[in-house]
């Protein structure tokens, strides 16, 4: 494989000081950029997603162990369940503790950041197994949401170091389909795991937090010898492909010079200060809060061994859409139809459930509800990481989504109330409020960027038809980020 031009050959000493020497620009044949781009893959996305699907089965499960008696054995009576999943217990710390995780990421390694964070949560979620009362289940359900933080918005920030901005959520999508393996694993999980209950004097809902716990523990160590850091450091790459990542990004990110690569505390503040997180939270809120409402309640109306394996069908479908719209995302380089099409699917599923139909038509609904929300989610994070340009303000930019947004999370914990079921009317129509906020907010943004495109074409053709060049330092351009006069954002 000859990766790079007979020009870059004759510098490649000087390529081994250096792969962001972009002067020297690296040629790959198409065939060679997929076998490029499939080294990468195979080194990165499997143990993320695995560590993704154990993560997110640890998260999951205290659905499935309240089939199995953990209310009635820790007299989780009233409002006590919702609590648990809740304010102050997990999406608190959880939600705070975002962004600040995300920010050491280019301080100390991502590799053993990622690993400190995996390490940590299992072993909370194992403390589980042993709690007898009421508050020591609250106190390990704090240090969970403390554990388990920086999980998610530091690995997407991660796959945003590696991969062009087109070629970003099908592996978010790989990486989040994880998650939707996981809730069908939860399920038939939960149900094998169920006649465990007795042995060594131990309930069913706690084996399924041990056993599950211990297996997340064993990939955490795995990773830790498995994760690479940053593309210009990756030793299982050549100094030539190393290049080649390095250029490739900067090519489709920022046409103009790449980014920044030293933190200063005006990255943070340009983060706070863009329209595009605040605009972009109320779409992320209107996708997380039926994610989690279905995540958490899955009301069927049957016994616990039919219901635990009624949930599997919905995320097995969910995976499948999750990959679809993440391949025809990138291959389109849109994003909003493909959001739009998942907020469609919550409204007509929510609509079936808040209904008085059968109870077969709002099973049907689930998976709608399931599928919507789930292939919806790598979008949204995608999107804004897309048109945030520089890796400090995407750094703070993308958590910060996730933190305000993630506490409609919490709404949705708590209100699917035990006293309003089989309907659960209140809980899906403040569920259809959330879908609604995204119908609103959407095509807001989608204009509003629409439009600044169009203006910056205008600009560069009229100054095209006058002969006019404007000049900018590289410096300056770095500075301007997306909003330099070639940035283009992603629609």
């Amino acid at each position: 494989m000859n990766p790079i031009s007979s020009e870059h050959n004759q510098r490649g000493e000087q390529l081994e000081d250096s792969v962001l020497d972009l002067k020297n620009v690296p040629v790959l044949t198409p065939e060679q950029e997929r076998k490029l781009w499939r080294k990468i893959d195979l080194r990165i996305v499997p143990i993320l997603s695995l560590m993704y699907l154990l993560a997110f089965l640890d998260r999951s499960n205290i659905g499935n162990a309240k089939l199995e008696g953990l209310v009635t054995q820790l007299d989780l009576t009233g409002n006590r369940f919702n609590i648990t999943l809740v304010r102050n217990v997990w999406f608190d710390p959880y939600c705070l503790l975002e962004c600040p995780a995300n920010l050491v990421l280019k301080v100390f390694r991502p590799s053993r950041q990622v690993f400190v964070l995996t390490f940590e949560k299992p072993i909370a979620r194992t403390l589980m197994a042993f709690v007898k009362t009421y508050p020591q289940l609250v106190g390990v359900r704090i240090c969970l949401g403390i554990a388990e933080a920086g999980l998610f918005p530091g690995v997407v920030y991660y796959l945003t170091l590696w991969y062009p901005r087109h070629m970003l959520q099908y592996r978010i999508g790989l990486f989040f389909g994880a998650a939707t393996v996981a809730g069908a694993f939860s399920g038939l999980l939960a149900f094998g795991i169920g006649y465990m209950g007795g042995m060594e004097g131990l309930e069913a809902w706690s084996w399924i937090f041990m056993l599950e716990g211990l297996a997340t523990i064993v990939v955490a160590i795995i990773a830790f010898f498995v994760l690479v850091d940053f593309p210009d450091t990756a030793k299982f790459l050549t100094p030539e492909e190393r290049a080649f990542v390095v250029w490739r990004k900067v090519k489709y990110d920022n046409s103009s010079v790449g980014e920044e690569e030293r933190f200063a505390s005006r990255h943070v503040w340009a983060a706070f200060r863009d329209w595009q997180v605040w605009l972009h939270i109320p779409i992320y809120v209107s996708i997380v809060g039926p994610l989690y409402g279905i995540t958490l309640f899955l009301p069927f109306g049957y016994n616990t061994p039919v219901s635990q394996l009624l949930t599997v069908p919905p995320y097995v479908a969910a995976t499948l859409t999750l990959l679809v719209f993440a391949y025809y995302s990138d291959k389109l380089k849109i994003r909003s139809p493909f959001i739009l099409a998942g907020l469609t699917m919550c409204l007509i599923g929510f609509s079936m459930n808040i209904s008085t139909a059968p109870i077969g038509v709002k099973y049907f609904g689930t998976f709608l509800i399931v599928m919507g929300s789930y292939a919806a989610y790598p979008g949204i994070i995608s999107w804004l990481g897309n048109n945030l340009s520089g890796q400090y303000k995407r750094s703070v930019g993308m958590p910060l989504q996730m933190c305000i947004g993630n506490f409609s999370g919490a709404v949705a914990a708590v209100i699917y109330r035990s006293q309003d079921s089989p309907r659960f009317v209140l809980g899906h129509a403040l569920e259809l409020m959330f879908v609604g906020i995204g119908f609103i907010f959407l095509p807001i943004v989608a204009f509003i960027y629409k439009r600044i495109n169009a203006q910056r074409d205008a600009t560069e053709r009229l100054a095209t038809e006058r002969g006019e060049k404007i000049q900018y330092s590289e410096q300056e351009l770095r500075e301007l980020g997306d909003r330099a006069p070639d940035f283009r954002y992603t629609l």
